[in-house]
């Protein structure tokens, strides 16, 4: 005989009852790692406690996270106390976390930041080393996993801002082993072949372990000697890798990333007919200005009486000439009377005067004689007088 059916709702509801009988269940102390952790806006947090082989949900509500003295994050070993349930609905059961404190870093957490105070040293995450994101790229290249809703919406909204875009995509794994293997690899070849005006590395959320490949040395130092810029979109907003340090540009999402790679054409035609509009203007206010001052310059004096200007120097140059004629005038005045004087002064002085007076010179060989001690008895010497001379001999 075929027993009666039971539903879903019945028997979650028998499960979650037994659960609830456990008394061992009603409070249990558990240690583990945090991963994959969210804090809801509501101020509920969720998340998945871990170790090596296993792991179980976890829900801590408002009411009693604020006994945390730390904020929790991805990669924490924690302690928990709290109550095992089933939520019935979903059929899935986990821990109702009452109180949790830090238990020491997670291995993953440890050398994540590890590398990342490493490189930062090294100077991977300076903005000096940062490459400019080309305005108007011809070509996207796309470095994420072949299926998926990431590449849908990198496509969706780069065509939907530019339709010309051209997007390249190079398939890559984005979590497991050896997946940071292929992403450097494919960062090179965009490189070597030139395959992209910019690169796109983008993956969805996921916990740290999910994400792991982009906290890889090797993803880093591709991205750091990659020639052409890369933006960063990997996991959720909460999410940062050390790829996001690294890149030129980092994303909050994949389809933040196409809007930050992929200039919007519409904005643009709409700036280009601003601008030419102002130009315009421009030019309008321009012409107007220069029509103002070719009137101007119309109306000058230069151009109603163009001789006026020559007419005026004439002018000032027979002033010139004359002022240069009276003066030349008094000078030789000046001169004539100087030279008068001067005259009047050395005729004063000439020996000849002295002659109308009655005295005489007395020469012998055309000197004159100054002393008696100068002659002896027959010298012929000459006596110069006012109005001749006369030779005369000494006797």
């Amino acid at each position: 005989m075929i027993p009666e059916p039971i539903t879903v709702s019945y028997l979650n509801k028998y499960i979650k009852d037994r659960v609830a009988e456990d008394e061992y269940l009603k409070s249990v102390f558990v240690k583990g790692e945090i991963s994959n952790f969210k804090h809801h806006y509501t101020g509920h947090m969720y998340f998945t406690l871990k170790d090596e082989n296993s792991l179980i949900k976890c829900i801590m509500f408002k009411s009693s996270t604020a006994t945390l003295n730390f904020i929790p994050k991805d990669g924490m070993k924690v302690l928990v106390l709290g109550s095992v349930a089933v939520f019935e609905r979903d059929g899935v059961y986990q821990i109702y976390v009452k109180a949790m404190q830090e238990d020491g870093i997670g291995d993953l957490y440890k050398e994540y930041e590890e590398l990342k105070n490493k490189l930062e040293k090294e100077g991977f995450f300076d903005s000096v080393h940062k490459k400019k994101i080309p305005f108007m790229p011809k070509t996207i290249g796309v470095l994420t996993s072949q299926t998926g809703s990431v590449i849908r919406d990198i496509i969706n909204v780069s065509t939907r801002r530019n339709p010309n875009v051209h997007i390249r995509l190079l398939p890559i794994p984005v979590q497991g082993k050896g997946a940071e293997l292929e992403i450097a690899d494919n960062i090179r070849l965009m490189n070597e072949k030139k395959l992209a005006d910019v690169i796109i590395l983008a993956r969805g959320g996921g916990s740290i372990e999910d994400l792991w490949p982009f906290n890889e040395e090797i993803t880093a130092r591709a991205i750091f000697n990659s020639k052409i810029p890369i933006i960063s979109a990997v996991g959720h907003e909460t999410d940062f890798t050390i790829a996001d340090f690294v890149a030129d540009l980092r994303a909050p999402t994949p389809s933040a990333a196409a809007e930050l790679a992929v200039a919007d054409i519409d904005e643009i035609k709409i700036k280009i007919e601003t601008y030419k509009n102002r130009y315009k203007n421009a030019l309008r206010k321009k012409i107007e200005y220069m029509r103002l001052r070719f009137e101007k310059c119309i109306k000058s004096k230069v151009f109603t009486d163009p001789t006026a200007k020559i007419k005026e120097l004439y002018i000032e140059l027979d002033n010139y000439i004359k002022t240069l004629h009276n003066e030349t005038i008094n000078k030789v005045k000046d001169l004539k009377t100087n030279a008068i004087e001067v005259i009047s002064k050395l005729d004063t002085l000439s020996p000849l005067k002295t002659l109308t007076r009655g005295y005489i010179i007395a020469e012998k060989n055309e000197r004159s004689i100054k002393s008696v001690k100068e002659v002896k008895k027959d010298d012929i010497i000459n006596l110069k007088f006012i109005d001749g001379k006369i030779k005369t001999k000494v006797v």
